[in-house]
């Protein structure tokens, strides 16, 4: 079966740094892959190069089959690919409710007769739901300044399902987030459809191995080991790598 999204010998340069070096990488529909490896090992720049904000110096990327090497975010996120950065990215003085309701508004189905308005209701009913399913309902009001870390986190994967990805990329989720806030990110992560396939940079291996079904490990900007979470827990030369510090 054709993956959803492949790369293919990727390599990304800066001068004499080589930041990717070759680099492949499969994931499949529906899959919950992780990207780790020690520190400079290439994982962030290897998912701005998937995401489209980083440009590719050599090699593929193909989602379903197809080249999109050559397009930026906004062109992937209209492919299906979602993304969340390492910061929340949200707009402060929107409220929450409102954040989703502007990435929703696009993909909005109106009621079968036409009604005006009829595309913002469905945003805003759109909106609920999702706010609801990251925990976040009675917060719908408040603006997104005001939220604190955890709660931004959770806004901003409500705004990536809201333009309703094949792919949702997240890098290190769990940055900032306490004990309790993790537990209730890998919760929603196992519950989202399958429809979803999630690929996520994270440092935190109890949260890697509670969530995903394979592994990459990277280091120096090339591919160390793919495999099961027991296949890389069991890995040496990936204990190795490991015990040299990672990000």
């Amino acid at each position: 079966m054709t993956p959803l999204l492949a790369a293919r010998g990727v390599t990304v340069r800066y001068g004499s740094l080589a930041a990717l070096d070759g680099v492949d990488l499969r994931i499949d529909h529906g899959q919950r892959h992780a990207l780790i490896g020690p520190n400079g090992a290439g994982k962030t720049t290897l998912l701005g190069v998937l995401g489209g904000s980083i440009p590719a110096g050599g090699g593929r990327v193909l989602l379903a089959g197809r080249d999109v090497t050559r397009l930026g975010p906004a062109a992937r996120a209209r492919r299906g690919v979602g993304r969340i950065h390492q910061r929340p990215a949200v707009w402060s003085t929107l409220t929450a409710a409102e954040n989703v309701v502007v990435a929703a508004l696009p993909h909005a189905v109106r009621p079968g007769r036409w009604r005006p308005g009829g595309k913002r209701r469905a945003a805003e009913r759109a909106a609920a739901t999702l706010l609801a399913r990251v925990g976040l309902p009675e917060l719908a009001d408040v603006p997104a300044g005001r939220l604190a870390h955890g709660q931004r986190r959770q806004l901003e994967i409500a705004v990536a399902l809201a333009g309703r990805p094949r792919l949702l990329l997240l890098d290190e989720p769990a940055a900032g987030l306490s004990a309790v806030e993790v537990e209730r990110l890998v919760e929603f992560l196992r519950e989202l459809p399958r429809a979803v396939a999630v690929l996520l940079v994270e440092h935190r291996l109890d949260l890697v191995y509670a969530l995903c079904d394979a592994v990459t490990v990277l280091r120096d900007g090339r591919t160390l080991a793919t495999g099961t979470p027991a296949e890389i827990r069991a890995s040496g030369p990936v204990r190795q790598a490991y015990a040299e510090g990672v990000t």
